[in-house]
């Protein structure tokens, strides 16, 4: 291979993976905005109280700002509603447009209000670093087209979601558009990943493999499945214990779970499910990998990701629901689904790779 375009390569992969660091820490940020309560602390967006710089006391704010901004975000919220039964969303706009809870409007508090400052500013960053990745993508073109072309895919992908992120504070953070928001992050990490793999496809893979078996992939293909389910559930617990919180005035937080309903136990008993699946494959990947070969080094890391994603989950159902652990559930939920699929890709480069030997 031409040196400049291995140094092309290298160079876009670096910057792919300094972007998905960087979208896990923002997945991390958004989970320390809930456990915190923060995120309405900037009414409005994507300005934080009508300026690039929130304000640190109420005293910087008029009287009436809780009017002024809850116009703002029922105006707003009309125009969706709008849109919405334009495209056949009439249940879902029905839902919004009577959501009681939208005319809630909070009071200002200066911490609230930078955690999610801090939170857009993340956003912004990954903004830009994957304008980097689309820009560092043009020289592979000739090589593999698709690189580029799944990178502005991811560009349009981060200003979808930033879209969404308006309209999860217009809606006063409406539970199914936190939901969605989520499952847009994973989207965005599982793009990068597999634009990462296919640039690493073209360095060459030379490391040798024993047999893989399919079993071990469909194995792993229905532990995705699960798991992706398994945070959808999560997400409808967390949804939960909001309205819980909010009822109790953030306070007594150790009596949160005994008021769940049938959502926790659920996800709670699903979790056993998720560790018998993965049990079978890391046994079986165990089996079937060479030891220090990608497959067994990742499905290592995903074992180890499991076992301590149900501590954290037993910490949380135990100890009262302690605040640091909520957004760290969160970030080892994803970094599970982005390691599952990353060992999906390997194992679609090891099939490639005994078809390109077989040849």
């Amino acid at each position: 291979m031409n040196p400049n375009t291995d140094k092309n390569i290298r160079s876009f992969r670096r910057v792919s993976t300094i972007t998905v660091i960087a979208v896990y820490f923002l997945i991390l940020v958004g989970g320390i905005v809930r456990s915190t309560g923060s995120g309405m602390g900037c009414p409005d967006w994507p300005k934080c109280f009508g300026s690039v710089i929130p304000p640190t006391d109420v005293s910087q704010l008029p009287e009436n700002y809780q009017d002024i901004y809850l116009q703002k975000r029922l105006a707003k919220n009309e125009r969706f509603v709008a849109t919405l039964e334009k495209l056949g969303f009439e249940n879902v706009a029905h839902e919004i447009a009577n959501d009681k809870s939208i005319l809630i409007e909070e009071e200002f508090n200066p911490v609230k209000t930078w955690i999610e400052y801090l939170n857009r500013l993340t956003g912004v960053a990954i903004g830009l670093l994957i304008i980097w990745t689309v820009w560092k993508s043009f020289p592979i073109w000739k090589i593999d087209p698709w690189i580029p072309i799944w990178s502005v895919a991811s560009l349009f992908l981060v200003i979808f979601q930033g879209w969404i992120g308006s309209l999860v504070v217009s809606t006063n953070l409406l539970h199914w558009m936190i939901t969605f928001h989520m499952m847009l992050a994973l989207l965005q990490v599982g793009l990068l990943l597999y634009i990462i793999q296919r640039a690493q496809d073209l360095l060459g893979n030379t490391a040798q493999q024993a047999h893989i078996p399919s079993k071990l992939r469909w194995v792993l293909v229905l532990g995705l499945v699960l798991m992706l389910i398994q945070v959808v559930l999560g997400t409808q617990v967390r949804e939960e214990l909001d309205q819980i919180a909010f009822s109790m005035g953030n306070m007594l937080r150790d009596q949160w779970i005994g008021k769940t309903g049938t959502s926790f136990l659920i996800h709670r008993s699903f979790s056993l499910v998720l560790l018998g699946v993965h049990v079978l494959y890391f046994v079986w990947a165990f089996r079937y990998s060479l030891r220090k070969s990608q497959i067994n080094l990742w499905s290592q890391v995903l074992i180890a990701l499991i076992l301590i994603e149900i501590a954290s989950g037993i910490g949380l159902s135990y100890f009262g629901i302690p605040a640091f652990l909520q957004p760290i559930h969160l970030l080892l939920g994803s970094l599970i689904v982005g390691v599952q699929f990353v060992l999906l890709m390997q194992f679609r480069s090891h099939v490639d790779l005994k078809f390109k030997t077989t040849e």
